[in-house]
């Protein structure tokens, strides 16, 4: 951190993801809780946060390992679940250009939290993006790691009913949709979200609608940025 420029993003980082970090040790922990319920080593947890780091997929996984699950059935359901990540991806063309060696790290670590994290910030003064979005993205998963292990830990060495610690993830969602409603700059997209998606799931059913969902949250949001735009400038 002898570098200013580098200490300086990071600071302005950490601050930015206390959040999620609050949300991510403990969903984390409830990770590593069920794994280890499983039968499977806190490194398994370590292990899994580190290279898979998909948050509600990692859950899924757990499930998956138990049945014996194949490598197709898994990369279908993978699939499925991360859809919505390749929208994500394609709305930060522009925002991960110019952010030099560690733009392969920012798509690797782009979640849920970090995503809204590096979209509805701006990046301080002074700070080069590219070390800004490294430092949120690095620390994310950080948080995540650790809550995993700990979880691990813990179920080691006390025994518990982990029924219900699958749901955490969904709670999360709701939580962040919730926060999203309450918030007037925010409301607006999050009405669409989940408008299309209760629509979507009528017409495909609840087993088939994340991915016409997905297309169909983008499709308007993107049709909706020049008016959210537009509004945010003028209650600038």
């Amino acid at each position: 951190m002898r570098d200013s420029k580098y200490g300086k993003a990071f600071r302005a980082a950490f601050v930015r993801t206390i959040p999620v970090m609050a949300g991510y040790l403990v969903l984390g922990f409830g990770f590593g809780l069920l794994l280890q319920s499983r039968g499977y080593s806190f490194l398994w947890a370590i292990l899994m946060s580190i290279t898979i780091y998909g948050g509600s997929m990692q859950f899924v996984t757990v499930d998956l390992l138990s049945a014996g699950a194949g490598f197709i059935t898994a990369g279908i359901m993978t699939l499925m679940i991360h859809a919505r990540h390749l929208f994500y991806g394609l709305s930060m063309l522009s925002g991960y250009r110019d952010t030099g060696k560690v733009k392969p790290y920012l798509i690797y670590g782009l979640t849920d939290e970090t995503y809204s994290l590096v979209c509805t910030g701006e990046v301080p003064d002074g700070v080069k993006k590219g070390s800004y979005y490294f430092w949120i993205t690095l620390l994310d998963q950080v948080y995540w790691v650790v809550g995993s292990a700990a979880g691990g830990i813990f179920g080691q060495l006390v025994t518990i009913n982990t029924k219900g610690v699958d749901y955490s993830m969904t709670a999360l969602f709701v939580v962040i949709l919730t926060d999203n409603l309450l918030k007037p700059d925010s409301r607006i997209p999050a009405l669409a979200g989940l408008f299309i998606s209760l629509v979507c799931c009528i017409l495909f059913g609840s087993g088939n609608f994340l991915i016409p969902s997905m297309a169909g949250i983008a499709a308007v949001l993107m049709l909706l940025r020049p008016v959210l735009e537009r509004r945010k400038e003028a209650e600038a």
